[in-house]
């Protein structure tokens, strides 16, 4: 296990205090947690989403109701808006933890 943090550390641009690197460790934990947690969401409500195709009950000649089918237009209108919402929060997260990857945030000069 050392000899991976070694590496990892030896990857990363070095920071000029022991606190410096602590602070970008937890942060850098905390969005990739984030992260992890809105892709999984995602993932389950995409799954969760009713298919737009018919499939097989087209060849029934089945008929939905009026309101059966504003019922299914509002469920499935507030998961596509979920799912919008945890993609975006997960691009934004992800555009944030690129952004800390800069040297010149955490106070080392490039060179």
């Amino acid at each position: 296990m050392s000899d991976m943090s070694s590496i990892i550390s030896a990857l990363l641009a070095p920071l000029p205090s022991a606190e410096v690197w602590t602070v970008y460790q937890i942060v850098s934990f905390i969005l990739l947690a984030l992260m992890a947690v809105c892709a999984l969401v995602a993932i389950v409500i995409v799954l969760f989403q009713p298919s737009n195709s018919s499939g097989i009950d087209a060849l029934g000649g089945s008929s939905e109701t009026f309101f059966g089918k504003n019922k299914g237009k509002s469920m499935e209108s507030k998961m596509k808006k979920w799912t919008t919402i945890c993609l975006i929060v997960l691009a934004v997260l992800a555009i944030i933890f690129f952004i800390l990857q800069f040297d010149v945030i955490w106070g080392v000069a490039a060179a």
